[in-house]
């Protein structure tokens, strides 16, 4: 029994920070319109000045997994929450564009880490349960969006400034961490352990990571298209008013939470492979019926779809990379998360001023065939990756592979 109180108490202090780090992400990003009066920048200024979030998360994804070998998981988390909620006041703070370009760096940075500690820790329970408990950690992050992006928009109801604001809101998030930090997993650091050399290359060299991080960008490309396109979309070319298309990424980002609720049973009745794939499926057809139907029920049907459908792409990729560097031990697959992890978040980054370009040119609805296309090829991804997986375990064991 105390075995089993200690793994739920494992469970719910990873869920926690993985809604912190939804939190603060949702805390800061709809401020910003409070933020560009605050520091008198063009859209065009404000555009470079957000850029410095996304490059952040992205430096610091790269270089994650080595220092999580290092100091551990659990100490990653700590360190890099203090220093998001640090970074949180320094942004409500910033008087210019070069200085909030500078802490969206820093937030940047710091969630990246954080997002790479927390999947770590995440795999760790699931091996501890010995139960696919990831799309559920991974719909404390969506809940965690959902909850700070609702206080903001009350904080900015009430007239509070970002200052105000960002502060109360990195105070509660190190309250919130302190009576958790201590149940999350990885305390020991992995190089203790290494006695039990890796099996395994260097991740680059490893075609089945290459794969699952394929899997990972598409499903952040079109999460990201669905953020930031949705809306104009359903403007643009649906005919419905800005408040209303609004809820075509609502519907999206709650749908997809929920989905994510679901997910751990899904991936216990059908294997996580077929899991990716049913789900990229499921998505690829939304996002056409958001296309090509010139309808708007069928816009926020499409989305909603989309939303269900991609719940579980991000987590069991990372999942799935985490496993795929699992020692003899039961350590290890730090380097591969950090791998994936930052090949994904260039889908972020990328995915869409891609839309946009295409949809410049051409129109919002073939940006989202596009979108559609990224999500479809999640499923020969997937399957090429379970393949993959099969030939190293089968290389390592030296026995010929069965089919």
């Amino acid at each position: 029994m105390g075995s089993g109180w200690g793994i739920r108490r494992d469970t719910a202090a990873v869920f926690v920070v993985f809604a912190l780090n939804g939190a603060a992400l949702g805390s800061w990003a709809p401020r910003t319109p409070a933020l560009t009066q605050q520091v008198h920048a063009t859209p065009g200024v404000l555009g470079l000045a957000l850029l410095g979030s996304s490059v952040g998360m992205l430096a610091a994804a790269s270089l994650s997994g080595r220092l999580i070998e290092r100091v551990g998981a659990r100490a990653v988390v700590g360190w890099s929450t203090v220093l998001a909620c640090v970074a949180l006041v320094l942004v409500g703070f910033a008087p210019t564009v070069l200085l909030l370009a500078g802490a969206l760096f820093v937030v940047g940075a710091s969630v990246g880490m954080l997002d790479v500690a927390m999947n770590v820790a995440g795999v760790e329970v699931e091996r501890r349960t010995g139960r696919p408990v990831m799309p559920t950690l991974h719909a404390g992050f969506s809940f965690g969006a959902l909850a700070g992006s609702v206080a903001a928009g009350l904080a900015a109801g009430h007239g509070w400034s970002p200052a105000r604001h960002l502060t109360v809101a990195a105070v509660v998030a190190f309250l919130v961490l302190l009576p958790v930090l201590r149940d999350v997993p990885g305390a020991r650091p992995q190089h203790a352990a290494e006695a039990v050399a890796s099996p395994y290359p260097a991740p680059v060299r490893r075609p089945v990571l290459w794969l699952l991080a394929a899997v990972a960008l598409a499903s952040a490309i079109a999460e990201g298209a669905c953020s930031d396109w949705s809306a104009l979309l359903m403007v643009s070319e649906r005919g419905v008013g800005q408040g209303a298309a609004a809820f075509a990424y609502s519907g999206f980002a709650l749908v997809m939470a929920l989905a994510r609720l679901g997910g751990a049973w899904t991936q216990r009745r059908f294997g996580a492979t077929r899991a990716l794939a049913a789900g990229a499926g499921v998505a690829a057809f939304g996002l056409l019926c958001a296309a090509l139907i010139p309808l708007a029920f069928f816009g926020y049907l499409g989305f909603a779809l989309a939303g269900a459908g991609l719940a579980a792409a991000f987590p069991l990729a990372l999942s799935l990379a985490g496993d795929a560097g699992k020692r003899a031990d039961g350590t290890g697959g730090a380097r591969e998360l950090g791998f994936v992890t930052a090949i994904a978040y260039t889908g972020f980054l990328a995915g869409p001023p891609i839309v946009g370009g295409i949809a410049q040119v051409t129109s919002y609805g073939v940006g989202f065939v596009f979108v559609a296309a990224m999500a479809a090829l999640i499923v020969p991804a997937a399957l090429a990756a379970r393949r993959s997986r099969r030939r190293e375990e089968a290389a390592a064991a030296r026995i010929p592979l069965s089919c």
